[in-house]
C-alpha cells in the first residue's frame, strides 16, 4: 500500500502518544494525552489501568481526526511503553490492582537486601541486569508479604505495553526485553525466574506470560478494541520492546559492528551500547545496569542509567530564578537558557568537579547507592553562576563516560537524543568526554518510531532491520559534533579524579543518610 500507515503507540510516564508514520518512516501526525498517576505516602506510585487504556484508545481516535481515511490506510499498530513496574490482570481480564510504576519505591528494602544476598551474583550473571526497586520481581515479593490477596487474585503479570496489547488483542503476552532482564537469561531469551525462588515468591511464576517476538508475530485488533479505537477489526497489532529499547532503535543504536552508543539526555539519563552478540556483552563488578534483548536476532543492548540528567540543569536554573524572584524579577527557565551555551563555553573547563546525583533516590548507574547525592568539589572565590553551570554540564559528560566505561570499550560514534541534545555545549562536552563524534537525533518521537520499525519488519515491508534502519534512521541524524582535542585531554586527566571522588564519598553519603533519618524522627 503506497499510502500505508504504521501507528506507533508510546505510553510514557508523562504522556501517552499515538504517532502515525508512512511506511518509508516519515512522521505524519501525533495525538497525545497527558498521563496520570498518583504518589502514595508509603512510597507507592500507582496508575489507573482502565484509564490508561481509555486514554490510549482516545489517542487513536484523535489521530483519525488528523489523517484522512486513516482506518483504511493502517498497515499495522505497534505498541511500546514505560518500563518496569507491575500491571496485574485477573482471570476476567480486569486489573487485579492499580498498576505499580517504575517510580514506586515500596520494594526498595527488598531489592537492597537481595543485592547483598548470596543469590544476587548468579541472578546478575543470568540477566546481566542489576536489581532495584522499580522491577517487577521485587514488587511481587512485596505483594506476597504485604498484600497476598492481590497476588492471589491475579492471573498474569505484565508491564504497561503488555496491558495495552492485551486490551488491543486479548492476548496475555510479554516481549523479550522486559521478560529477560527481569526474569530471564539474556543468552537464551527465555525465562529463568530463579529470583522468585530466592525472594520466597515462587508461586508467582504462574503469572509470567508467554514471550513473543514482535518482528515475527502479530495478533489482530479485537472487536472490542476496534469499537474503542475506531480502527478496523483484525488490523495487525505488534508488541514492541520496552520504550528505552525502542528509543534506542529509533534513535540510531542499530549497528552490525557494535561501534555506536546512544544516550538520552532527558530528565533521567540513559546510556546504551549495542552488543552485536552474546559474547560481546560486558558485565561489571558493581553488578549494575541492564542487558536487554534488541529486536535483531542475536543482538543485545546494554544500558546504564543515571537517575538524574537534565534535572541537574533544571535545579541550577531554578536556583537562579529563585534569587531573581526574591528581587522582584520573574524569569522562566527558557529565559535563563537563552545564550547559556555561549556563556558556558566561555568559561575555563576542568576547574570544578560536579557529581550529578541530584535525585533523592540516589544513583543506579553505573553503581547502586540510594544515599548518593550531588556535590561540587573544588569551589573557589571568584567562580560564578556560569562556572557552576559549566561544571554541571561537564558532570553530565563525566557521568556518561562513567556509564559507558562500565559496559566495555567506549563507543566510536554517539547518538544523542532528549532535551539536552539541543544544547551545542552539551554535545561538545559529550563528544570530548567520550572522544567520539556526537550526532543529535532529529526525529522527535524515536520511541514510537522504534516500535513502528518492529512492525515494519514484521509486516515484511523491509527484509530486515538493517534495511529498515537505513530508511527510517540514517536520514534523521543531525550533523556531527567533533571532539575538541584540548577538552579530550582535560576529560582524560580529570576522569580518574571524578571516579575516585565519588568512590571516597560513599561512606560519607551513608553517614549523611543516617543523620537525615535521625533528624526526621
Amino acid at each position: 500500500m503506497s499510502d500505508g500507515i504504521i501507528i506507533g503507540i508510546d505510553a510514557g510516564t508523562s504522556v501517552i502518544k499515538s504517532v502515525a508514520f508512512s511506511t518509508a518512516g516519515d512522521q505524519l501526525a501525533v495525538a497525545a494525552i497527558a498521563n496520570h498517576y498518583k504518589t502514595l505516602k508509603n512510597g507507592g506510585v500507582e496508575q489507573d489501568m482502565a484509564r490508561t487504556w481509555k486514554d490510549a484508545a482516545q489517542t487513536l481516535r484523535d489521530l483519525a481526526d488528523k489523517i484522512e481515511n486513516l482506518n483504511n490506510r493502517v498497515v499495522a499498530i505497534a505498541v511500546t511503553g514505560q518500563g518496569d513496574g507491575m500491571w496485574l490482570i485477573d482471570k476476567d481480564g480486569e486489573p487485579a490492582a492499580p498498576a505499580w510504576l517504575w517510580l514506586d519505591s515500596r520494594a526498595a528494602s527488598i531489592a537492597e537486601d537481595f543485592t547483598r544476598s548470596a543469590a544476587y551474583p548468579a541472578h546478575y550473571e543470568r540477566t546481566g541486569t542489576g536489581v532495584n526497586a522499580c522491577q517487577q520481581n521485587v514488587q511481587l515479593a512485596w505483594l506476597k508479604r504485604h498484600a497476598p490477596e492481590v497476588l492471589a487474585s491475579a492471573q498474569s503479570a505484565h508491564h504497561c505495553k503488555d496491558w495495552l496489547y492485551f486490551k488491543l488483542t486479548g492476548e496475555r503476552v510479554c516481549d523479550p526485553s522486559e521478560a529477560n532482564f527481569t526474569f530471564g537469561n539474556y543468552r537464551t531469551r527465555q525465562y529463568a525466574p530463579d529470583i522468585l525462588d530466592a525472594l520466597d515468591v515462587a508461586d508467582a511464576k504462574r503469572l509470567l506470560p508467554p514471550i513473543i517476538e514482535g518482528t515475527e508475530v502479530a495478533h489482530g485488533l479485537s472487536l472490542e478494541a476496534a469499537s474503542a479505537t475506531g480502527l478496523a477489526v483484525g488490523t495487525p497489532v505488534v508488541l514492541g520492546y520496552v520504550d528505552v529499547a525502542c528509543t534506542a532503535l529509533g534513535g540510531g543504536l542499530f549497528d552490525r559492528e557494535g561501534r555506536v552508543g546512544c544516550s538520552i539526555a532527558g530528565s533521567t539519563g540513559m546510556h546504551m551500547r549495542l552488543a552485536p552478540s552474546v559474547d560481546s556483552v560486558r558485565l561489571n563488578d558493581e553488578r549494575t545496569g541492564y542487558t536487554m534483548a534488541f529486536p535483531v536476532p542475536g543482538m543485545l543492548a546494554q544500558m546504564q542509567s543515571n537517575m538524574a540528567s537534565t534535572l541537574n540543569i533544571d535545579w541550577l536554573l531554578d536556583m537562579g530564578r529563585e534569587i531573581l524572584a526574591s528581587q522582584g524579577v520573574e524569569r522562566s527557565r527558557r529565559d535563563l537558557i537563552e545564550g547559556l551555551d555561549d556563556r558556558i563555553l566561555e568559561r575555563p573547563g576542568g576547574r570544578l568537579l560536579y557529581h550529578p546525583y541530584i535525585s533523592q533516590a540516589g544513583e543506579r548507574g553505573p553503581f547502586l547507592d540510594a544515599g548518593a547525592r550531588a556535590q561540587f568539589t573544588g569551589l573557589e572565590a571568584g567562580m560564578g553562576y556560569a562556572d557552576l553551570m559549566r561544571a554541571v554540564f561537564e558532570g553530565l559528560s563525566f557521568a556518561a563516560r562513567d556509564c559507558y566505561a562500565a559496559m566495555g570499550p567506549l563507543p566510536k560514534d554517539i547518538r544523542l537524543t532528549g532535551g539536552g541534545a539541543r544544547s551545542k555545549a552539551l554535545r561538545l562536552l559529550f563528544a570530548s568526554a567520550l572522544n567520539a563524534p556526537v550526532s543529535s537525533v532529529l526525529r522527535e518521537e524515536a520511541g514510537a518510531a522504534g516500535a513502528a520499525m518492529i512492525a515494519a519488519v514484521q509486516q515484511k515491508i523491509y527484509p530486515d532491520m538493517a534495511a529498515c534502519a537505513a530508511q527510517w534512521v540514517d536520514p534523521a541524524l543531525g550533523p556531527e559534533t567533533q571532539p575538541d582535542a584540548a577538552l579530550v585531554k582535560m576529560f582524560d586527566t580529570m576522569f580518574p579524579i571524578y571516579k575516585e571522588t565519588r568512590d571516597r564519598m560513599r561512606p560519607i553519603w551513608r553517614g549523611l543518610q543516617s543523620a537525615r533519618q535521625i533528624s526526621e524522627t
